[in-house]
């Protein structure tokens, strides 16, 4: 049987909510000040973006652990271009890997490859529509 995963949305302002996990972890998601918004979280595509670098970034760390690489941080910035019509969905992403510690930047790159290639389920729902890109650097 396949795996299942559900969250609950709760209204707890205008267009602010809370989604809850199972394990009762949760995130706020708000939306625009023009209907509403308090900036009191993160919006609905930039959540899509923030879950996007979560899952690559759980696979690179994986990979560099699997390669032996002592990986003291991970930080990655993502950028997201948006159609200009509606729905303003992403046509283009870039994710951009900076990796601190005492790494072999080819093993680094290599992760990122792996992960946005084969390993990251997020990337893989986005792939059909939107044109992915990623760089791994050093820190």
């Amino acid at each position: 049987m396949a795996a299942s995963m559900k969250v609950r949305l709760v209204q707890c302002g205008p267009v602010k909510f809370e989604a809850t996990n199972g394990a009762g972890a949760k995130i706020l998601i708000d939306g625009p000040a023009d209907m509403g918004g308090e900036n009191a979280g993160l919006r609905p595509m930039e959540t899509l973006l923030s879950a996007l670098a979560g899952c690559s970034a759980m696979d690179v760390i994986h990979i560099l652990k699997k390669q032996r690489q002592e990986l003291e941080r991970l930080e990655i910035e993502v950028e997201g271009e948006r159609a200009d019509a509606v729905p303003a969905v992403f046509t283009k992403i870039h994710l951009r890997f900076r990796a601190f510690g005492p790494l072999d930047l080819s093993k680094v790159q290599k992760a990122v490859e792996l992960s946005m290639e084969k390993y990251c389920s997020v990337s893989k729902m986005l792939q059909p529509t939107v044109e992915i890109t990623s760089e791994g650097v050093l820190g």
